[in-house]
C-alpha cells in the first residue's frame, strides 16, 4: 500500500511548490506607494482632480516626496512579480536582499511622517496617527514574519542549471 503525501491543506505554497508572497506584503507595499494610489484615484475624478490629492495632503511637497518615496514600492512589486514568474534571473540577488529594502523605504516614510507633523505643527490628525500605527505594526511584521522569512529565501532553492533549457 503506497502512502501519498497531502498538501492541499497548505495554502501558501502554488501549484508549483513555490512559497506564494504573503498578503500583507501586498498590503504593506500599498500603504508604502499610496501617493501613487492616490494620484491614479485622482485621475478618474471629473472634476477638480486636485481635491482628492488635498484631502490627503495639504502640502504639495509632502504630495510629491511620497510620490518619490512609493516609487521605491513600486519597483519591488515590480520584483515580487518577476519573483512570480521566476525570470530574469538577474533579479535573484536582488530578491533576496528585498528586506532591506522594505526597511529603507519605512524609514523614509517615518522621515515623510515626521514632515508631515512639521507642517501640521505637531497637532494631532487621526491621519497622522493611523499612518504612526501603520508604521509601527509594519516594523513588527518586517520583524517578526516567518512566512515573509521563507518567501524571500525561496527563489534562491531552486537550481540554475535545471531552469535553463
Amino acid at each position: 500500500m503506497e502512502t501519498y503525501l497531502n498538501f492541499s491543506h497548505i495554502t501558501w505554497l502554488d501549484d508549483k511548490g513555490h512559497i506564494k508572497p504573503p498578503i500583507f506584503l501586498y498590503a504593506l507595499l500599498a500603504y508604502l506607494a499610496r501617493g501613487w494610489c492616490i494620484f491614479i484615484a485622482s485621475l478618474t475624478q471629473m472634476g477638480d482632480r486636485s481635491e482628492l490629492v488635498r484631502i490627503f495632503y495639504p502640502e504639495k511637497s509632502d504630495f510629491l516626496l511620497a510620490l518619490g518615496a512609493g516609487l521605491g514600492a513600486v519597483l519591488i512589486y515590480l520584483v515580487v512579480i518577476a519573483e512570480r514568474r521566476r525570470s530574469p534571473q538577474w533579479l535573484r540577488p536582488i530578491f533576496v536582499h528585498l528586506k532591506w529594502g522594505l526597511w529603507l523605504l519605512l524609514i523614509v516614510d517615518g522621515v515623510l511622517l515626521g514632515q508631515r507633523l512639521n507642517h501640521g505643527q505637531f497637532l494631532f490628525h487621526w491621519s497622522l496617527a493611523l499612518d504612526a500605527l501603520i508604521l509601527f505594526w509594519s516594523s513588527i511584521y518586517l520583524i517578526k514574519s516567518k512566512r515573509l522569512h521563507y518567501y524571500l529565501r525561496d527563489w534562491l532553492k531552486e537550481d540554475p542549471k535545471l531552469l535553463q533549457p
